[in-house]
């Protein structure tokens, strides 16, 4: 009976971190989009500045503060020779991220990013020569053939938003692939790592969003009707985005890989559907396809890994790979991938 109410609970508790995950996430998503078309606030590099802020200071509260997460010590030098870098990468891969969603629709945004895997098993590869199963580069043949099929049919497509989008996938994987090298010995965790990375993205940023931005947002408020409410929204959206970084770190320890890459890309189907709700973005049937089979894609993706990673050592490899290679899983942090 014991054991049957713990599954139960378990259950329950991971259900309960994957909603609160996607609610958090979409509506990041559809805020940002809504600042940017609605309010007519086309300044992506302040509001990803705000949303650095915003982060900083909640990881701030929540770690000094309440102390609801013990803070991981860094050695000084450390934060500069390693948080520094990633900090860098971090920030260009949050601001391409919000420069693609104000040119283009969520729906092509969220299947641009789904891109992912396949850039980061290439970098690898080309870059740091490693070398996989035959199954993981299988397995991106749907990915890659869907982010195709839906670019070629995208409605409302615009090539200054489709390659924010594409780099910013080059940023995401290379933040991957650096953490794993830079960050070797610290075990960060979402909190901590934007309690640490926030504050000097935010430096990096400041500069170049005044610089770029400043007077067009002056002009905003002289000409917005209501900029005070406006400017509350924006700002919301900031502290939405540090909670959804407090909602990886929740649903991380809630669910297993597994069932955390089946409702992250179920996450992106919600997050899509919202978005063509709301904004009424033109989406060709071949369209819907190709994100659907992007989708699929990731699904069948993260399968392949999670089956090879529960190979028992002494398993055959495969031939095409040479006997003084190692074939590595790639270095793809599904969990973490989210983080504003």
């Amino acid at each position: 009976m014991e054991e049957n109410l713990l599954f139960d609970w378990s259950v329950f508790r991971s259900i309960l971190a994957i909603l609160q995950w996607w609610l958090f996430n979409v509506t990041v998503i559809i805020m940002n989009k809504w600042i940017f078309q609605k309010l007519d606030f086309k300044f992506p590099l302040s509001v990803s500045c705000v949303h650095f802020i915003c982060s900083a200071i909640g990881a701030y509260i929540v770690i000094k503060v309440l102390k609801l997460k013990p803070l991981i010590a860094v050695e000084p030098q450390d934060r500069w020779r390693r948080i520094f870098p990633m900090s860098f990468v971090f920030c260009i891969n949050i601001v391409l991220g919000n420069v693609s969603l104000r040119y283009i629709p969520v729906s092509f945004m969220q299947t641009i990013k789904s891109f992912t895997p396949a850039t980061t098993v290439f970098l690898q590869w080309l870059v740091w020569r490693k070398y996989f199963d035959w199954r993981i580069w299988a397995s991106l043949v749907p990915i890659v053939g869907g982010i195709l099929l839906t670019s070629v049919t995208e409605l409302s497509f615009n090539m200054f938003g489709f390659c924010a989008a594409l780099i910013g996938c080059l940023a995401t994987s290379t933040k991957t692939i650096l953490a794993e090298s830079l960050l070797h010995g610290y075990k960060f965790d979402s909190i901590n790592t934007v309690y640490y990375m926030a504050p000097f993205a935010t430096m990096i940023l400041a500069v170049p969003a005044m610089l770029l931005e400043g007077n067009g947002i002056l002009d905003w408020l002289n000409t917005h009707p209501y900029p005070w409410s406006a400017l509350i929204i924006i700002f919301s959206s900031g502290v939405l985005a540090f909670c959804l970084n407090f909602s990886i770190f929740y649903v991380i320890h809630s669910t297993t890989a597994v069932t955390f890459n089946v409702a992250g890309n179920l996450k992106v189907a919600v997050a899509v559907l919202i978005s063509w709700m709301i904004f009424r973005n033109p989406i060709s049937p071949m369209n819907a396809v190709g994100c659907a089979i992007t989708l699929v894609g990731c699904t069948f993706y993260g399968y392949v890994r999670h089956m090879i990673s529960q190979q028992p050592p002494g398993t055959p490899r495969t031939p095409r790979t040479p006997r003084n290679r190692t074939e590595l899983l790639p270095l793809v942090n599904d969990k973490l991938d989210d983080k504003v």
